[in-house]
Formats: C-alpha cells, sequence, structure tokens
C-alpha cells in the first residue's frame, strides 16, 4: 500500500481494487457483439530464427467475436509484429 493507504501492488504502479462497472466494454467492430471467444494464431519459426536451432511453432492468443467470428484489427496488427 502507498502512504495514502490506496492499495497500490508491490511495483506502485497498478491499483489493486478496480471498479469494473466503470470501465468500457469492447465490442466487434464489424457486428456490435460484446462477448468473444479464444482463439490463437500459429506462428511458424525458421530453424535460423529459433533459439533452438529447430523450427518450431508459436501459438499466439487472440480473441475473435462469439458472433461473427472476426478478430479485432488492433489484435492482428499485434500478432503480425
Amino acid at each position: 500500500m502507498n502512504q495514502d493507504g490506496k492499495g497500490l501492488d508491490v511495483q506502485g504502479d497498478i491499483p489493486q481494487q478496480i471498479d469494473i462497472s466503470k470501465a468500457d466494454t469492447i465490442t466487434c467492430d464489424d457486428c456490435g457483439n460484446a462477448s468473444f471467444i479464444q482463439a490463437f494464431f500459429l506462428k511458424k519459426i525458421s530453424a535460423l530464427m529459433s533459439p533452438t536451432g529447430k523450427e518450431a511453432i508459436v501459438p499466439m492468443q487472440v480473441f475473435s467475436c462469439g458472433n461473427c467470428g472476426a478478430i479485432p484489427k488492433n489484435m492482428i496488427d499485434q500478432a503480425a509484429q
């Protein structure tokens, strides 16, 4: 806890108690649905780039719309990096 008792974590930068009712609900850009399911992009890493020297497949978690299956554009951008 910080000096004013607001309950910051050990690093002192993230509040321990958050009023989730004040957070914005993310909705699908394509259909407006507010529920998402877990999905994965699979990235193939060549043996030349792999730290083990062997080809590897790395899963990258994203969320897709539970209604239309669309993946938010910001997640596609992050997965492409």
